[in-house]
């Protein structure tokens, strides 16, 4: 037995795991299957030229090591091929098919993540759950969405409120190793500590207004009482009025507008009847009646 048939048997008797087939990891498949197949040496059936023939015993080997890491449903519909090569590119036209539209699907989803923001409004556990579903998404199609970069999504799309707690999340923090959870926590801690404040101030602010309320209602209640002096002033009862008001101070102080003497009050005042009655003693002299007019 020569050197290379030992090391080639020796290889053989290696268990080497075959990885199973799903919908999302056809490439990572094709890739661990094409290096298990060279390490047996049947990958000769797969790579064959139109033309070419292989051994009975390769090409069984072959499909068997195939067949056992498909799916149900998959091995029902290339069961029908009689080679290995034909059982292959089978599946990879079918899966290579699955494999753009995967790709078309996790672009589309780099773009919602990347235009997604969280609203003035919004709460924290509201917008957490939608970059976790991203995240689910991303795990559905075979991709992972680390947690770093949902940690930073997270904080740079937080609004402005939030930049107290997202400097020191920055600063304090190893947002490399920081997970996800624990960042959506913190945010929403601070959040319930602004709602809390929020409410402490409306509460205040209620207050006030309804002091404020009660002030108006007790000045145009004191209006009303005043107001009723005046309106005995204009019924005519203007000088009682005014003498409740003096509250019995002594008039020899008091200045007459109508004299300018001092002793009592306008309105107590006998000049304007006298110059009343001058005033009717000229009109008579110069009636029309008078001779001095003729």
């Amino acid at each position: 037995m020569t050197t290379g048939e030992s090391s080639a048997t020796r290889d053989q008797n290696i268990a080497l795991q075959c990885p199973k087939l799903t919908e999302t990891n056809y490439t990572t498949w094709a890739i661990m299957m094409e290096t298990i197949m060279k390490a047996y040496g049947i990958w000769e059936t797969i790579v064959a030229k139109e033309g070419e023939t292989t051994s009975e015993n390769k090409e069984n080997t072959s499909k068997a090591m195939i067949f056992q890491t498909l799916p149900q449903d998959v091995l029902m519909q290339v069961a029908q091929y009689s080679t290995s090569k034909e059982v292959w590119d089978s599946i990879e036209v079918e899966y290579l098919r699955a494999d753009l539209v995967q790709k078309a699907q996790l672009q589309t989803l780099r773009s919602e993540l990347e235009t997604l923001r969280m609203k003035v409004n919004e709460n924290v556990s509201d917008f957490g759950g939608k970059l976790s579903s991203i995240k689910a998404k991303f795990k559905g199609l075979g991709e992972t969405l680390e947690d770093k970069t949902l940690v930073r999504k997270l904080l740079n799309s937080a609004p402005k409120k939030f930049l107290p707690i997202v400097m020191s999340i920055e600063q304090c923090q190893d947002l490399d190793k920081m997970t996800f959870e624990d960042a959506v926590g913190r945010l929403i801690a601070f959040e319930e500590r602004l709602k809390s404040q929020d409410e402490h101030e409306e509460n205040h602010q209620d207050k006030l207004l309804m002091a404020s309320s009660s002030n108006q209602r007790n000045g145009r209640g004191r209006g009303k009482k005043f107001n009723k002096g005046e309106r005995n002033v204009n019924n005519g009862e203007r000088g009682r009025g005014r003498d409740k008001q003096q509250g019995g101070r002594d008039k020899k102080d008091m200045k007459c507008y109508n004299c300018n003497n001092y002793g009592h009050l306008a309105y107590e005042c006998t000049k304007w009847k006298e110059k009343d009655k001058n005033e009717e003693s000229l009109i008579a002299y110069y009636s029309d009646d008078d001779p001095k007019l003729l």
